[in-house]
C-alpha cells in the first residue's frame, strides 16, 4: 500500500489524501459502506458501481467463515471474485462481533470460543486463524484480532484487554510472516488501538500500535455508547500520536455530524452500518437535517429527498413517493433509502474532502454541522 498526504487543514487536523491499494486508489477522507455477508445490504453492484460509486467497501471475517464459509471463497478465488467487485475491500478481523457476542462466548489468553448465532454450533477465533481466514477472503486491507471492550468498563479490565490486544497484535505479525497470500495480490495489515475511554490507556495503546510500523493504523472500541463528546476525546488523544504520513481508520463512526468532527481530528477512514440500517428502517440523512420518510407530513411533497446532495434516487422519487412505498411495505422503498443515505455519506466526505484541498474546511464543516444536526 502507498499512501500519499496530499493537504491538511490549516485550522484543523483534517488531512486529504490517496491510499493505493492492489484493487485500485482510495481517497482520503472515505467512508466505506458496509457489506457484512459480501453484500451491501439491499444494494445491487452495479448500483454501487455506478451510483453510489464508493472506492472501498467493508466485509466481515466473523460473518464470511460463517457463511458461505472460507472454502467457498477459496474456490471463488476470493471475495472479490465470489461478489463480482473489482475495487478494494477491507475487512474487520471479527473483534466486534465477539464483543457482540457477549451473551454466548468465552475469552481466554488463547483466543476467543464463541457460539454462532445462526445454529448454535461452537467455534474458536485465536489471532493465528484469523489471520488466516483474511487471506482466504483475499480482501486488501485486514484488520489484526483485537478485543472491543464494552462502555461502560472498569479502568482494570479495559488495562487488562488493552494489554492482551497488544499480545494478540504480536501474534498475528508473527503469524502472518509465515503465511503466504492466497491469491495475486499483497494485502496491508492495520492494527487497533484500544484502551476504553482512558486517556492513560489510550496514550500507551497508540504508542504501541505507532511503533509496529504497520501500514495503517485504526482505532477501535469507540462509537460502542459512550457520549459523542468522549469518543472525541479519545480520538484526538490517539491521532496526535499515530504517525502522521500513515492512514488512521476509526472503526463503526457514525452519524453525519460524527463523521465530520472526526475527519476534523485527523481521521481519513470510516465505516458505520448506520445509513444503511436506518435508511431500511425509513431514517433518511441529509445536507439540512434527518428525515423520518414514514411521517404523514410528506404525504404530499413532491420534491426531492436532498437538493444538496442530489444522486440518481433523490431525481427519480419524490419524498411523497418514497413515503408510499414504505406505507405499502414494498421493498424498493427499503432499497430507495439505502441507496439514498449512503449516496449522501460519500457526497458528504467528499465535499469534506474537496474543502479542505481549498483551504476552507473548517467554516464548511461548522456550517454542515448546524444544518445536518436537525430532525425535519
Amino acid at each position: 500500500m502507498q499512501f500519499k498526504l496530499e493537504s491538511t487543514d490549516e485550522t484543523t487536523k483534517a488531512r486529504a489524501g490517496t491510499m493505493t491499494l492492489a484493487h485500485g486508489k482510495v481517497e482520503t477522507p472515505i467512508f466505506m459502506p458496509v457489506g457484512t455477508a459480501g453484500t451491501v445490504k439491499g444494494v445491487h453492484q452495479r448500483e454501487l458501481t455506478n451510483d453510489i460509486d464508493p472506492d472501498i467497501i467493508l466485509g466481515n471475517t466473523y460473518h464470511l467463515y460463517l457463511r458461505p464459509q472460507v472454502k467457498i471463497l477459496e474456490m471463488a478465488g476470493g471475495l472479490h471474485k465470489f461478489m463480482n467487485w473489482d475495487r478494494p475491500i477491507l475487512t474487520d478481523s471479527g473483534g466486534y462481533q465477539v464483543y457482540s457476542l457477549s451473551a454466548n462466548r468465552k475469552i481466554k489468553e488463547e483466543g476467543v470460543k464463541f457460539k454462532s448465532h445462526i445454529d448454535g454450533s461452537f467455534h474458536v477465533f485465536t489471532p493465528e486463524n484469523v489471520m488466516e481466514i483474511q487471506r482466504s477472503i483475499g480482501a486488501d486491507i485486514i484488520m489484526a484480532f483485537d478485543e472491543c471492550t464494552p462502555y461502560p468498563c472498569e479502568f482494570d479490565y479495559a488495562q487488562r484487554s488493552m494489554q492482551m490486544t497488544h499480545r494478540w497484535l504480536d501474534r498475528c505479525l508473527e503469524h502472518l510472516d509465515k503465511l503466504p497470500y492466497k491469491y495475486d495480490f499483497e494485502q496491508t495489515f492495520f492494527p487497533i488501538v484500544q484502551g476504553s475511554v482512558y486517556k492513560e490507556l489510550r496514550v500507551q495503546s497508540a504508542e504501541y500500535i505507532a511503533s509496529v510500523g504497520a501500514e495503517g493504523n485504526a482505532i477501535g472500541g469507540l462509537s460502542v455508547g459512550e457520549p459523542a463528546e468522549e469518543m472525541y476525546a479519545m480520538t484526538e488523544v490517539v491521532t496526535n500520536i499515530l504517525p502522521k504520513d500513515k492512514p488512521r481508520y476509526l472503526m463503526g463512526v457514525g452519524t453525519p455530524i460524527n463523521i465530520l468532527e472526526n475527519i476534523a481530528l485527523g481521521i481519513d477512514m470510516f465505516d458505520c452500518v448506520m445509513p444503511t440500517r436506518n435508511g431500511r428502517n425509513g431514517m433518511l440523512f441529509t445536507a439540512h437535517g434527518t428525515i423520518n420518510i414514514k411521517n404523514k407530513k410528506w404525504e404530499d411533497d413532491f420534491s426531492v429527498i436532498d437538493d444538496m446532495a442530489i444522486t440518481w434516487v433523490d431525481t427519480a422519487y419524490s419524498k411523497a413517493y418514497l413515503r408510499h412505498l414504505f406505507t405499502v411495505n414494498e421493498m424498493l422503498g427499503r432499497q430507495i433509502a439505502t441507496i439514498h443515505n449512503l449516496g449522501f455519506y460519500l457526497w458528504l466526505v467528499r465535499e469534506a474532502r474537496k474543502h479542505i484541498l481549498a483551504g476552507d474546511f473548517s467554516g464548511w464543516k461548522a456550517q454542515m454541522v448546524k444544518q445536518m444536526d436537525k430532525r425535519l
